[in-house]
């Protein structure tokens, strides 16, 4: 099922979200209808606070951003082979390396982008949908996208690592979206 994507202004984006206990939410359903919403709305990550729910889940998909990639190619990622998981109560254990600048977005903010800085590796401890739990070690792109939805877990936005001024550059354009005021191809939930 698609699922409406909240935007940008909503109170659930801001908060921390809450650990999910064995049994306490069907997570496999939840999983599968963030997939299906992320895939309508052509995103490569999705995090529950996203959907209106305040738990720690969130579901990647990078393969796409390699689809016109050959592995010859120099804009083809390793990291983003296979990259389709579902990370649930996910804990970053450490980032490390160089901070490197990337545009992301946001399913959340749509029509804005911008350059943020994140570390290039990271090691996040996360349990599956089997309640099996993983350490693993990212780099590259499937890192940052991690670090992206990891955030709105925290409540954090990539807005919050712009400028104060880009942030004021950008004021009534995120007012129009708290507003409903904005063209989007995907289902969104807008606060009232």
């Amino acid at each position: 099922m698609i699922l409406p994507i909240v935007a940008y202004g909503d109170p659930v984006l801001r908060k921390r979200a809450k650990e999910i206990e064995k049994g306490q939410v069907d997570v496999k359903t939840l999983a599968d209808n963030m997939f299906e919403t992320m895939y309508a709305a052509s995103g490569v990550g999705l995090a529950a606070p996203q959907v209106g729910q305040s738990l720690r889940l969130f579901v990647v998909d990078g393969t796409p951003m390699n689809e016109d990639e050959t592995p010859d190619d120099d804009e083809f990622d390793p990291s983003l082979v296979g990259f389709k998981k579902v990370f649930i109560n996910p804990e970053i254990l450490e980032e490390d390396g160089d901070e490197w600048a990337f545009e992301e977005g946001c399913l959340s903010i749509p029509g804005i982008r911008n350059d943020v800085y994140r570390p290039e590796f990271i090691k996040i401890r996360y349990v599956d949908l089997d309640w099996n739990e993983h350490v693993e070690e990212y780099d590259g792109i499937a890192a940052r996208i991690i670090q992206h939805e990891y955030d709105h877990l925290d409540g954090k936005l990539f807005t919050d690592y712009m400028s104060p001024l880009k942030r004021q550059l950008l004021k009534k354009r995120l007012a129009d979206i708290t507003k409903g005021n904005v063209d989007v191809e995907y289902k969104m939930r807008f606060s009232k």
